[in-house]
């Protein structure tokens, strides 16, 4: 009996050692230790908890800990993440956001749920809620000024190219109507405080408006998510007939690169510095007084380093304006300097790791086109 468990230890570590293997199949985190016995993909702690909710369709043990018998490594053996995912990933629509393991629980659980449960991407053809070109339906939407979350009927439209929402359901003109080539969607569960909670961002004369949404359903508010990258998708196919599908897919919604608070002073440098909250959008650096403000209090562009743009560690010397927080940062534009400062050094450290990333890539003719944003517009 010994000698069988160490055989079946021994095969269990040679399948488990393949290349194929060495990533979660649902999210891409590196070194998965559980598998599921019904699927025969590895994957990661956290997936297999999603798996867990499932037990119709996956069945987890961990690597490590469980008890693995013959049959069930040589299904393992047969399957992997290789097989399995040329037959539950085998047509994925270009738009679809497949989460990674920075993703929040709502779009890793739908994804794993689309695959598995569903079987959403295994047929050719196949036509999912979210490719239709339209959707309709009520989402709890925060108000501008009083912050509570209301019911608001929202109209997402391929034909019309564009996004609206009413304030009552039998309304016969929207509140806003948004062009769709504007918008970016992404979630934040933790700023909004709702596991299902969606940030829309859109450009209204070249300054950024946030809606805060939410929905009861993970599926439904993962399904409206989808549904305006998959209008974006073939918008932008007829706006740029020559572009290649990676390249549109590219220019879909995106999360943001970092955000969070910092101290900022004004353009004289004297000012005292006031905490603020941060989110840095490719290029676009906005500031709010609160997380969950409609429109930002100012936004500067961030350019490149050919251009001018850099970002340095620390203050420059003789800064007047007082500071709580000693972690200073410096961005240098061909306008001014920009001045934060940063509670912690690790934060110090991620705020340049980001503003790196953005300068050392070289400006698209659309970057340059949208560098008309007045840095005046920064300084309240």
């Amino acid at each position: 009996m010994a000698g069988g468990n160490e055989r079946s230890m021994k095969a269990l570590k040679e399948v488990w050692r393949r290349a194929e293997n060495s990533l979660c199949a649902d999210c891409g985190k590196p070194d998965p230790d559980w598998a599921s016995s019904t699927l025969g993909v590895f994957i990661c702690l956290s997936c297999s908890g999603i798996h867990r909710n499932i037990p119709s369709i996956s069945k987890v043990k961990s690597l490590k800990m469980d008890h693995w018998d013959d049959a069930q490594v040589q299904f393992l053996d047969k399957h992997g993440n290789a097989v399995t995912k040329a037959t539950y990933e085998a047509h994925i629509p270009i738009y679809y956001y497949q989460p990674t393991y920075n993703d929040c629980q709502v779009l890793r659980e739908q994804w794993i749920r689309a695959k598995y449960e569903r079987k959403e991407f295994t047929e050719p053809g196949k036509q999912p809620p979210y490719s239709e070109g339209v959707k309709e339906g009520i989402l709890w939407k925060r108000g501008r000024d009083n912050g509570q979350f209301l019911p608001r009927k929202f109209l997402l439209s391929e034909r019309e190219g564009c996004l609206k929402y009413f304030t009552k359901q039998d309304a016969k003109e929207p509140k806003i109507n948004i062009k769709i080539d504007v918008i970016n969607a992404t979630f934040q569960p933790v700023k909004i405080g709702n596991p299902n909670g969606l940030q829309i961002t859109y450009l209204k004369d070249n300054k950024t408006r946030n809606i805060f949404v939410y929905h009861e359903s993970g599926k439904e508010v993962v399904d409206w998510f989808n549904a305006i990258r998959s209008v974006q998708f073939h918008y932008l196919k007829v706006a740029f007939p020559i572009a290649s599908d990676n390249e549109i897919k590219n220019r879909l919604t995106r999360n943001f690169l970092k955000e969070g608070y910092m101290e900022k002073t004004g353009p004289k440098q004297r000012e005292a510095f006031k905490k603020r909250w941060f989110t840095l959008d490719h290029r676009r650096l906005m500031y709010f007084k609160d997380p969950l403000d409609a429109f930002a209090k100012g936004e500067v562009f961030v350019g490149s380093r050919e251009n001018g743009y850099s970002v340095q560690k620390g203050l420059p010397s003789g800064t007047q304006g007082n500071f709580s927080w000693h972690y200073g940062l410096t961005i240098v534009t061909p306008d001014r300097e920009y001045l934060f400062t940063c509670e912690t050094e690790t934060d110090q450290l991620d705020w340049i790791t980001a503003f790196t990333s953005v300068i050392n890539q070289a400006m698209t003719p659309q970057e340059y086109a949208s560098k008309c944003l007045d840095p005046i517009s920064f300084l309240s």
